[in-house]
């Protein structure tokens, strides 16, 4: 299998964590693969409404997945959010979500 395209998946990412920024759940949520919906918000704290800030710390492949950083400043203090996407028939798609601590982002890129 190929590598991933950085440059192209790093558009992506931007385009989502745009989503998340203004409130647009309900397109952040589309970036998801929908049979994970269930369970991938489970113990992770994320933006539920639009977020004055947000910024991309990193991007990087890891095997055949593709992970996101970025750190979203909510009213009550920053979180930190982390990404992971696999490819699904051409498209990536988010199907994991943890978060990290915001100060010291565990990657960069």
């Amino acid at each position: 299998m190929s590598s991933p395209n950085l440059d192209d998946f790093r558009a992506r990412y931007e385009q989502h964590v745009r989503h998340v920024k203004s409130g647009d759940m309900k397109a952040a949520i589309a970036d998801m693969v929908q049979a994970n919906l269930a369970t991938v918000f489970d113990g992770v704290q994320v933006p539920r409404a639009a977020v004055e800030k947000a910024e991309i710390v990193g991007v990087h492949a890891d095997g055949d997945t593709l992970v996101g950083e970025a750190i979203y400043h909510l009213a009550d203090g920053p979180v930190g959010l982390r990404s992971i996407w696999e490819n699904h028939d051409g498209q990536w798609l988010a199907v994991k979500l943890e978060n990290f601590t915001a100060d010291a982002p565990e990657t960069t890129a």
